[in-house]
């Protein structure tokens, strides 16, 4: 079964719109199609988000919590610290829990830092993709 981790970002645009990519992931997920890997950093990064944003989406995401089965992963500072070689330090637990996860895609939404640099792929061994990435990718290996 493919394992993903689901960044805030993508969190967040799941428990915000009905529709989308990111909704898809939860959704195979929930089918148990897929296993998600997240980390208490993104659950709360996600709720503070929400709640600061459109409050009202925090009980939605309640409900996601409650009904996918995740799997949460937690990164030793040493392993942060060595992501934070690579990247921003706010992104280092990120990278590193995907790491750490043997996850076979981390999946984001952040253009900025995280996308379309190839030397976190190597560096993490994980690949790196959006939310249609992901789906694109599942569609292709299932």
């Amino acid at each position: 079964m493919t394992r993903i981790f689901l960044d805030s970002s993508v969190l967040f645009s799941a428990a915000y719109s009905s529709k989308g990519h990111s909704r898809d992931l939860l959704l195979m997920a929930a089918r148990e199609e897929i296993t998600v890997v997240i980390s208490q950093l993104v659950l709360d990064e996600t709720r503070r988000n929400l709640a600061e944003s459109t409050p009202q989406q925090t009980a939605y995401l309640d409900l996601i919590i409650a009904a996918i089965p995740f799997e949460y992963i937690r990164p030793t500072k040493r392993e942060v610290l060595a992501a934070a070689e690579h990247v921003a330090m706010k992104d280092a637990p990120i990278l590193a829990a995907a790491r750490k996860a043997r996850v076979d895609l981390l999946v984001t939404l952040d253009k900025k830092h995280l996308l379309g640099k190839p030397e976190l792929t190597e560096i993490s061994r994980v690949a790196i993709v959006t939310p249609e990435g992901a789906v694109e990718y599942l569609q292709k290996t299932n």
